[in-house]
């Protein structure tokens, strides 16, 4: 193990330690603040009736549907706005308008068109990523070298599917995977509030939880974010490492 390792341990070690014993000390309610001494029995309890899994296979299911469909978009918007400067000015305005606007202000508004259903949570979900890839990809686009699109041109590749497949997608890539890793998180923060209101998932069975006082499980669940959150992010550095392997 490297001393960084070591360190990294050790520290996340001392905090589970200090936060055992203020537990335990009787200063904070454990109804407040649960010992991480009682999470593995409230894992084992949620597995065990079944809710674990279940609330897990929900929420990936309308996170997979949100991020492929944000991301999708926000690369396809981002590209042309990139690459047709008309196209850029017509929708300036309208970018400017709609990008302050949270997901979660879209809640009324998703309930309204899709009723409390995963359609509702998806589509709340590909908002925020939506914005993060067509930033990312707009300005990756946009520093692509002019000289190698007018080189590959010369070379007979005129067509936009041709620049794109050849110069264009290929000199942005490293920006545009930089968006698609930082939409994979802006995904998971969105999801739980998503599903606050009634859709099931992680979000839901926290608000259940937490109108029983059942706060160990609501820390479970927590963990469970930041556990799929850090399985997805690995699983995408080792693709990108792969994709990008021509630049080193």
């Amino acid at each position: 193990m490297s001393l960084r390792s070591f360190g990294s341990a050790a520290g996340l070690l001392a905090f589970l330690l200090i936060w055992e014993a203020i537990s335990r000390s009787g200063l904070v309610a454990t109804t407040l603040l649960p010992a991480p001494s009682a999470l593995p029995a409230a894992l084992r309890s949620e597995i065990e009736l079944g809710f674990w899994q279940a609330m897990v296979l929900a929420s990936l299911n309308h996170y997979v549907i949100g991020l492929v469909i944000g991301s999708a978009g926000g690369i396809a918007v981002g590209v042309a706005v990139a690459m047709f400067p008309r196209f850029e000015i017509f929708q300036a305005w309208i970018a400017r308008v709609l990008r302050p606007i949270p997901p979660l202000a879209w809640i009324p508004f998703a309930i309204i068109w899709f009723g409390l259903s995963e359609a509702a949570a998806a589509f709340i979900i590909a908002i925020g990523i939506f914005w993060v890839n067509y930033f990312a990809t707009q300005a990756a686009v946009h520093a692509v070298d002019k000289d190698l699109i007018e080189l590959a041109r010369a070379f007979g590749h005129r067509s936009l599917p041709a620049l794109l497949r050849k110069v264009v997608l290929p000199a942005a890539a490293p920006g545009i995977l930089g968006g698609l890793r930082t939409g994979l998180g802006m995904g998971w923060m969105t999801v739980v509030a998503a599903e606050l209101f009634g859709i099931s998932g992680i979000g839901q069975r926290m608000m259940e939880a937490a109108g029983l006082l059942s706060t160990e499980i609501v820390i479970v669940y927590m963990l469970t974010i930041a556990m799929l959150y850090g399985l997805s992010d690995t699983a995408f550095v080792a693709m990108q490492r792969r994709l990008l392997q021509w630049q080193r």
